[in-house]
């Protein structure tokens, strides 16, 4: 690995109480023995060695992914490794407490913005479940991480992964950051273009490395757009390494060899590597003082 990352901006954390058979059902399909078998906040800390800052999530994924981690969690692993670790709350509107819940998670247990799966909790993102959730993070100048694309869930409704459904929120609530993970892959485009119109809307590329030729095309479109400055750096730790995911990163082009295919700059390989989402996400205050 030449480069190191400034921070790695998608990691979840759970312990093994958290995992539910349907997980390891999906494990033994996805990228079968290369997914890290562990997401504990020891773990965490012992991978994220070489990464300056994690932020860190649980997940409300129990009926369709198969882990159930609480924000507790999360805020002990923050607490544990302060240095390390930001803490962000999973969002899960079905529930009836859900505001409470958020309230509690950054009023009380201090974490610094939130994590949503559209696609995994079965709730659109125009949902008017979700609104006051909106209206308390662009409030509280917190950032929102939605995961955007498909996924290997079979009762995971796709059409909500579509990051084209962003830009009426982000218009709506033009000072809520919203970090759309994954760069809405397989329509990559969709969430480039988004991005691209809406200043308060940016993107990530976890979990992208280990489909090479379609995360080849995502950063020449991103370049042909022009929004290579609105992308950052995560792994999706334990479903893929922050080491893998900076090698597939700086050897994107070696596929290329021996063609006359535009090559992905070095100036945006490092410019994703070493982005800032703490001076891009929050207004003014962020979680590095």
């Amino acid at each position: 690995m030449t480069a190191r990352a400034y921070c790695d901006c998608h990691v979840n954390i759970f312990n093994d109480e958290h995992v539910l058979p349907l997980y390891l059902t999906h494990q033994a399909r996805v990228r079968p023995g290369a997914m890290a078998p562990k997401a504990d906040a020891e773990t965490l800390l012992m991978e994220m060695e070489k990464v300056e800052k994690a932020i860190v999530f649980a997940l409300s994924y129990a009926d369709s992914a198969g882990i159930d981690s609480p924000d507790s969690l999360t805020a002990e692993a923050v607490a544990k490794y302060p240095d390390k670790f930001v803490g962000f709350t999973y969002v899960d509107p079905r529930r009836p407490d859900c505001m409470d819940r958020l309230v509690h998670a950054v009023e009380d247990l201090k974490l610094k913005g939130a994590k949503f799966g559209p696609i995994y909790n079965g709730v659109a993102l125009s949902d008017p479940r979700l609104v006051p959730v909106y209206e308390y993070l662009q409030r509280h100048n917190l950032p929102l991480t939605m995961h955007m694309g498909t996924t290997y869930a079979r009762n995971a409704p796709i059409d909500m992964g579509r990051a084209i459904h962003v830009e009426p929120i982000a218009l709506k609530y033009p000072d809520l950051s919203m970090v759309l993970a994954h760069m809405g892959h397989p329509w990559y485009d969709d969430a480039i273009v988004v991005a691209r119109k809406q200043p308060n809307v940016f993107l990530e590329v976890s979990a992208l490395f280990y489909r090479p030729w379609q995360y080849y095309n995502m950063l020449i479109s991103a370049q042909e757009y022009k929004v290579t400055d609105k992308i950052y750096f995560g792994s999706d730790f334990p479903a893929a390494r922050v080491e893998e995911s900076v090698d597939g990163l700086l050897g994107i082009n070696d596929q290329l060899e021996g063609t006359r295919l535009p090559r992905v700059s070095e100036e945006t390989m490092q410019q994703i590597l070493w982005s800032n989402p703490f001076k891009d996400w929050w207004r003014g205050d962020n979680p590095l003082g």
